[in-house]
C-alpha cells in the first residue's frame, strides 16, 4: 500500500508498505546487481548504512547462480541473509544493451549469455518466472530500452510492444503469486514507460500503462545519451500522465543533482551505480563537491573523507590512508569509498525526507547545489 504524506509542488514524501517492511520515499536505492554491491559491501554493512531497498538484477542472476537455485534456497532475501525490500531489474536493459548479440521477436528476446556464450530466451513471462523464483520485493517489468536516439518509428514500434508486453507479465505475474510454493506470493509489480525523448510517444504510453493498475511505475530509457535538461523535460511532461497514487520510479538515475531535479518533479524511487562505481576508482561524494583520493594533495591529508561524516570510512580513517590503500590495490581502499559514497546518498535522502516533512524541500535543494558546488 502506498500513501502519500506530504507534497511540496510535484515533490511527494511517501511510504509503500511491502511484505519485507515499509519503504520510505524518496529514496535511492542501492545496486547490488549479482546479490551483492560491488566493493566487498556486505548485507550488514548495508544495515549500518541506513539502505532501504537493494537492487538485484535479473538477468545476472539468471546467467550466475541460476535463478533456479536461488529458489531451492529459499529465495534471493535468504540467499543474501537480507530481510529488507529488495527490488529485481527485468533483466531488459542487459538484454537489449547487449545489443550485437540478441534478436528481438514479438515472443521475446533471443540472445547469448556474457558469460558462456550459450543462447537464451527471455520474454514477459521468462522475466516473471525468473523474478518469482528470486522472490523479490518488486519485480521490474520485462520492457525494450531503446536508444534515446533511436528514429520515432523504431521507437513507436518498440513502446507499442512494451505495451503488449506489460499485459503478459501482468497474467503471469498473477499466475505465479498463486501457486503454492512460490517465494513471495505478495511480489509486486512496476510497469516501465518507455517513448526515448519524444514527449507525446512517453504520455500515450503513460496513458496505456496506468490503465493495467501495476503497484507502481518506472520511468525507463533515460540517463542513456540525451542531456540533462532533455531527461528534466522528459519527467516533466510524462509524470503527470502516470497515476498519482503510485510510487514512480526513475530507472538509473544518477547524480545528486538529477536525483535532486527528479524530486522536486515527482519521483520517488532511483537507483543508479555511480555511487559504487566512482567509490572503486576513489572519487567521493562530500556536501562541498567531489573529490578524487588519487590527487596528491592528499597524500598527507589527515582529515576524514568528509569532517561530521558518520560513516565507517568518516569515524576511523584518514583521507591520507584511505589513498594509500587505493594506491596500494588494497580492498580495503574501495572498500571504505563504496561505504563512504552510500552512506552519502542515504542520508542525502534523509534530508530530502525531512526537508519535504517540514515544507523545505526547494531551500533544501538549492543550499544543497550550492555547497556541492565548491570542490576542495
Amino acid at each position: 500500500m502506498y500513501k502519500i504524506l506530504k507534497t511540496e509542488g510535484r515533490a511527494k514524501r511517501a511510504q509503500l508498505e511491502t511484505v519485507h517492511g515499509t519503504i520510505q520515499t524518496p529514496v535511492f536505492m542501492n545496486v547490488g546487481t549479482a546479490a551483492a554491491i560491488k566493493g566487498a559491501v556486505s548485507t550488514e554493512d548495508l544495515e549500518g548504512i541506513k539502505t532501504q531497498v537493494e537492487l538485484s538484477n535479473t538477468y545476472h542472476l539468471h546467467v550466475r547462480p541460476g535463478d533456479r537455485i536461488i529458489k531451492q534456497l529459499g529465495g534471493l532475501h535468504k540467499f543474501m541473509s537480507w530481510d529488507r525490500p529488495i527490488l529485481t531489474d527485468s533483466g531488459g536493459f542487459q538484454v537489449f544493451s547487449l545489443a550485437g548479440l540478441r534478436k528481438i521477436k514479438e515472443e521475446g528476446v533471443y540472445f547469448h549469455s556474457h558469460v558462456d556464450g550459450r543462447k537464451i530466451f527471455m520474454g514477459p513471462e521468462e522475466s516473471m518466472q525468473i523474478q518469482s523464483n528470486l522472490g523479490s520485493t518488486i519485480a521490474m517489468a520485462f520492457d525494450e530500452c531503446p536508444s534515446s536516439v533511436a528514429d520515432r518509428q523504431y521507437v513507436e514500434n518498440s513502446v507499442a510492444r512494451t505495451a503488449r508486453w506489460l499485459e503478459r507479465c501482468k497474467k503471469e505475474m498473477a499466475r505465479l503469486n498463486a501457486i503454492e510454493d512460490t517465494v513471495n506470493p505478495k511480489q509486486l509489480l512496476f510497469g516501465i514507460n518507455q517513448g526515448a525523448v519524444y514527449d507525446d510517444i512517453r504520455i500515450d504510453h503513460a496513458r496505456r500503462i496506468s490503465e493495467l493498475d501495476c503497484d507502481g511505475y518506472a520511468l525507463g530509457g533515460l540517463a542513456v545519451g540525451e542531456s540533462h535538461e532533455q531527461m528534466y523535460h522528459v519527467i516533466e511532461e510524462t509524470v503527470p500522465y502516470l497515476p498519482q497514487d503510485k510510487p514512480t520510479y526513475l530507472m538509473g538515475v544518477g547524480t545528486p543533482a538529477n536525483i535532486l531535479e527528479g524530486v522536486e518533479r515527482g519521483i520517488d524511487f532511483f537507483d543508479c551505480v555511480y555511487p559504487t562505481r566512482n567509490g572503486r576508482h576513489g572519487h567521493l561524494y562530500t556536501n562541498h563537491g567531489k573529490i578524487n583520493l588519487f590527487n596528491a594533495k592528499y597524500e598527507t591529508d589527515a582529515r576524514p573523507i568528509e569532517e561530521g561524516c558518520m560513516c565507517p570510512a568518516c569515524r576511523r580513517y584518514s583521507r591520507a590512508y584511505i589513498r594509500h590503500l587505493l594506491k596500494a590495490k588494497e580492498m580495503l581502499g574501495m572498500r571504505l569509498c563504496v561505504l563512504h559514497n552510500l552512506y552519502f546518498y542515504n542520508t542525502m535522502m534523509e534530508e530530502i525526507r525531512q526537508a519535504l516533512d517540514e515544507g523545505s524541500f526547494m531551500a533544501y535543494k538549492k543550499r544543497k547545489l550550492e555547497g556541492m558546488q565548491n570542490i576542495k
